[in-house]
């Protein structure tokens, strides 16, 4: 028997975090013509245009995750303390844009990108605990974040 979707949750928790995404896109666009053009990058940085879809599919995949630990209820204690830590990571997500390219310090943008990795990861298994679809739609953000980080990386690196 099959479960009716609330697609009032559904389409919230996907603009929550596209919302996410817009927020952190605000430093990230005032920054790109005038800053991260002109900085010395690793060979294996991704043309300029792939961020825009890759990051919009992967706040996709992450509201549906959201939605489907969401729908669970909020009586539950696991679901409270998921949803939680799901917040933390998102806020952590669009702090990293800020330190970034509004801060224009690759520096905190890692640091800050450690932390933002581990809230993913105990997003993950807060989630699998609760749904194991929720907590494999995170898995791609997490490999993303992870090559972010890499990248992250090479950049403060690069331009000390």
């Amino acid at each position: 028997m099959s479960q009716k979707i609330n697609y009032f949750k559904l389409l919230a928790s996907v603009l929550l975090c596209q919302f996410a995404g817009a927020v952190g896109s605000v430093f990230t666009a005032s920054s790109l013509e005038n800053w991260y053009s002109l900085l010395e990058k690793p060979v294996f940085n991704p043309p300029s245009w792939i961020f825009f879809p890759v990051w919009t599919l992967l706040y996709t995949l992450m509201g549906i995750s959201l939605y489907i630990v969401w729908d669970k209820g909020l009586q539950d204690r696991e679901v409270k303390i998921g949803l939680i830590i799901f917040g933390i990571q998102l806020v952590l997500n669009s702090l990293w844009s800020f330190l970034f390219f509004g801060l224009k310090s690759p520096y905190y943008g890692f640091v800050e990108i450690i932390f933002l990795w581990l809230a993913i990861f105990l997003t993950i298994i807060k989630f699998r605990n609760i749904s194991k679809t929720a907590s494999y739609l995170l898995i791609p953000y997490i490999l993303w974040v992870s090559f972010a980080a890499l990248l992250n990386y090479y950049l403060w690196t690069l331009n000390m």
